[in-house]
């Protein structure tokens, strides 16, 4: 099997330092399964990851995939070989970009009938990460009537997340608010389902006030937490509750989410993989998806695909991630 690697932490600027290289195909035990990856996903975690220090003499990246199951360990029930299957796997191992992985079940669901490899291999991370948001970090109801009503404004709504997001929040009863600033990115997060694309671009408290819109009960921020901040604070509705999936880079004054009561949420979609806690969830929200993109409810949010797993085209791909104005998702078809 082949599998690209970096050695060490890098930045762009310093050039490509991915490395193709040679491994044994491993043999799944226990809980894992041995998938043969037939697409990978690309993310902006991975331009972070790839930066960060290295625990092990070299890390393979990509966290999420699709592909058809090889073999299976001795305590899987519910997967088989030649299973067509899409996952998001845990940051504590190697990762999808390789030609077979190792894989914990709790991690994977069977693939949307309707879907190609690389149309599946575009959903898994982002559709976990904004599952956890909506239901375990806002608490909205499983029954979509239980949640009319309700706003949701979602920060770069055309993003692979705000993509995903969008179409999850409308399934389950939400009024959905996006940003999106250029003609191309209004279309597509329309495309998702969005109700109003605000420009990001002009003040979005006046765009609130002007079109007469209902203040958000919750805000997904998906880009630049600390330019929103501020504006976010200001927009929602007292008791809502604002989560982000964007570090902050600078100090920010929590004490200005108490007048309104704010809660206020960082959504990491590896905590679960990190501190082994209530890993099957992760499959159980990937079934969701599976079941609403086969009913017609979900779309894929594959925009670009790249031919070839190789070092060169994972680099092209980070400096994508980097330039932070891809529309929907990427992903790396293996071609042998």
């Amino acid at each position: 099997m082949e599998a690209i690697i970096a050695r060490q932490p890098f930045q762009l600027s310093e050039g490509q330092q991915f490395e193709k290289v040679a491994r044994d195909i491993p043999t799944p035990e226990g809980h894992d399964v041995l998938v043969k990856v037939h697409v990978t996903g690309v993310n902006p975690v991975d331009t972070k990851t790839r930066q960060a220090p290295l625990n092990a003499k070299e890390r393979v990246l990509g966290y999420d995939a699709a592909g058809v199951v090889e073999a299976v360990g001795d305590e899987v029930t519910d997967f088989k070989p030649g299973d067509r299957v899409y996952y998001s796997g845990s940051n504590q191992r190697d990762g999808s970009n390789q030609t077979y992985q190792l894989v914990n079940e709790n991690y994977m669901a069977h693939m949307p009938e309707k879907l190609s490899f690389a149309e599946a291999a575009a959903l898994p991370l982002t559709a976990i990460t904004a599952y956890e948001t909506l239901f375990d970090a806002f608490n909205i109801s499983p029954e979509p009537q239980a949640n009319e009503g309700k706003t949701l404004l979602i920060i770069n709504g055309a993003g692979g997340v705000g993509s995903i997001a969008t179409q999850i929040a409308k399934a389950y009863g939400l009024t959905v608010i996006t940003t999106a600033s250029r003609p191309e990115t209004i279309s597509w997060s329309e495309k998702m389902g969005a109700d109003v694309v605000l420009n990001y671009k002009e003040n979005l408290v006046e765009q609130f006030d002007v079109q007469n819109l209902s203040r958000p009960n919750y805000i997904f921020c998906t880009y630049d937490t600390d330019h929103y901040y501020d504006v976010m604070i200001d927009l929602i509705q007292p008791r809502g509750h604002i989560a982000t999936i964007v570090a902050f880079k600078q100090n920010q004054d929590l004490n200005a989410l108490k007048q309104k009561s704010i809660t206020f949420t960082h959504e990491f979609m590896f905590a679960r993989a990190i501190h082994g806690v209530d890993e099957y969830m992760y499959r159980h929200y990937l079934e969701d998806v599976t079941a609403k993109v086969d009913a017609g409810q979900y779309q894929t949010t594959l925009n670009s695909v790249m031919k070839g797993l190789t070092p060169e085209n994972v680099f092209k791909a980070h400096e994508m991630m980097e330039a932070q104005s891809h529309i929907g998702k990427l992903v790396i078809e293996i071609v042998e």
